[in-house]
């Protein structure tokens, strides 16, 4: 397959993502993108200039990292899937809202304008605060798919939401039959 791989700001579960990505990247072709923010930003997980060197490594090609070039790439890829994760909650609100003023938003509306799958791996802190109701819009989205999410840390942060990112490859088997997996809620 032909996958588009997204990566948003969630820096702290970069590592998980990455590990997805490994697995995928074995028979499937892969274009890398990311966010702005994971795109500039150093922070204790790591280097902005580590993460796309290792992307590359893993891939083998240059991410995407504009909002021209997503809308060229993923517009003229034919593209099987793409696929955001991390997908950050303010990400995920623009989506559910359609509004394309990021790199990765570009590469989702791109995506969906050809009636495709778009594989959301949810990694929010506010996902049963605020984000919630943008959650159920995205949900409704003919060709969007959520990788199972639950719960990350119930005590500590009660309406922190994240994906299972070792789920990615099967929700992506099933979005290609236009099927959510099931559960989604973990």
């Amino acid at each position: 397959m032909k996958l588009l791989y997204a990566m948003c700001g969630s820096f702290c579960t970069h590592k998980a993502s990455l590990e997805t990505l490994k697995r995928l990247a074995v028979g499937n072709e892969i274009i890398p993108a990311l966010s702005e923010a994971s795109r500039d930003t150093d922070t204790r997980f790591g280097r902005a200039d580590t993460l796309k060197q290792t992307i590359v490594g893993i891939t083998g090609n240059k991410p995407v990292l504009s909002i021209r070039s997503a809308e060229e790439t993923v517009t003229h890829g034919g593209f099987d899937a793409v696929i955001v994760a991390p997908c950050t909650g303010n990400t995920l609100a623009k989506i559910a809202h359609g509004i394309t003023d990021s790199t990765v938003t570009m590469c989702v509306k791109a995506q969906m304008r050809c009636r495709k799958p778009v594989i959301i791996g949810l990694a929010t802190n506010d996902g049963l605060g605020a984000n919630l109701s943008n959650i159920a819009l995205t949900l409704e989205k003919k060709s969007v798919f959520f990788v199972p999410f639950g719960q990350d840390s119930p005590l500590d942060k009660p309406c922190s939401l994240i994906c299972d990112f070792s789920l990615i490859p099967i929700t992506l088997e099933q979005a290609m039959l236009g099927q959510q997996i099931q559960p989604i809620l973990l």
